[in-house]
């Protein structure tokens, strides 16, 4: 694979400026050298904190001798942009969800398989210190019977986003978007899923699209998966139980990469990605304090850097069936068999 030295990005909302800027910037051997973006203040931000890149239009940075782009747009755009990237055979980064269809996602892997274009879905939670917490331990439960994993949140106002927004293209509400990630870990975990089941409900005033999503998976394997993400919950359950035949895992909070990306520092700071956070191993009362693991997003861009794909965009294709069927459960009342 070309050597991913030159980098462009596309957007610079919460995913470019907060997530892939100051990941790329602060990857060894990598140079984020353009940023497109149409917003004044947002052109502002972006020539402040990397003034090394310079800011672009979309026509323009294809035009430009790159070794990566990375789709950090909006979610109706991804599938527009990343062809445009696999058609110029530059090596493309997709953040999540891929598409706003699993029909439309396939077509992409296939057309950068075709053409030898690396691709890749930014699936960022994969090294969330608790989810590697999880994948540490699972092993120390016996037999896993069931799954449980939540984004809950407090946000009663909606926002003006196009994450609130409801025309189908826009691919927005909370199933796309934290559930990207809910349904990707579960699949990470315990692998194909047979059958799905899910309640999706609009909770807050004038919203458009879901914003209190719960979804049951039952895996080939037997284990059952139960998802939750919210934007309306006062009060919010653990962001991981884990119940198996020998003992259970249970683990509250939420990683702290992000706000610690947002508030500046990054991958290079001492300590980055450690928590004093622990987890509870043990059954019932006995339980034994685990630490979680040190988070480590910048694994993505280390990956791709040493030449290696991250995230195969097909396992992003399996979790966009299964967010698909969930949608036609909810829709039809039923549990969908894949």
């Amino acid at each position: 694979m070309r050597s991913m030295t030159r980098v462009g990005l596309l957007g610079y909302g919460i995913a470019g400026r907060v997530f892939h800027a100051p990941l790329i910037a602060s990857t060894e051997g990598m140079d984020l050298v353009a940023i497109v973006t149409a917003n004044p203040e947002r052109q502002a931000r972006a020539r402040a904190a990397h003034p090394e890149a310079k800011i672009v239009t979309a026509d323009e940075l294809f035009e430009l001798d790159l070794d990566l782009i990375v789709v950090g747009t909006p979610n109706k755009t991804h599938v527009e942009y990343a062809k445009r990237a696999i058609d110029k055979g530059v090596a493309v980064v997709v953040d999540k969800p891929f598409a706003p269809s699993s029909a439309e996602a396939k077509e992409l892997v296939a057309s950068a398989r075709a053409k030898g274009v690396p691709l890749t879905v930014f699936q960022n939670r994969r090294w969330d210190s608790d989810f590697l917490t999880v994948r540490k331990i699972i092993g120390q439960l016996g037999e896993v019977r069931r799954f449980e994993s939540r984004y809950e949140r407090w946000v009663p106002e909606i926002w003006d986003n196009w994450r609130e927004f409801g025309s189908p293209e826009e691919a927005g509400g909370l199933l796309y978007d934290l559930g990207a990630h809910l349904v990707d870990q579960a699949l990470q975990l315990f692998g194909p899923v047979r059958s799905v089941y899910a309640e999706l409900d609009l909770r807050r005033p004038g919203v458009q699209v879901d914003d209190d999503v719960f979804v049951a998976l039952t895996h080939e394997n037997g284990v059952r998966s139960h998802l939750w993400a919210s934007a309306h919950a006062a009060n919010n359950g653990p962001r991981f139980r884990v119940l198996g035949s020998e003992g259970a895992f249970v683990v509250d909070g939420l990683d702290e990469q992000e706000d610690a990306l947002a508030a500046g520092r990054r991958p290079t700071d001492s300590h980055w990605g450690r928590e004093a956070r622990t987890g509870r191993l043990g059954i019932l009362d006995h339980t034994t304090e685990i630490p979680v693991e040190p988070g480590a997003y910048q694994t993505f861009y280390a990956e791709l850097r040493a030449g290696r794909i991250p995230v195969a965009p097909s396992s992003a294709v399996d979790a966009l069936d299964v967010i698909e069927a969930a949608f036609t459960s909810a829709r039809e009342n039923r549990v969908v068999e894949l």
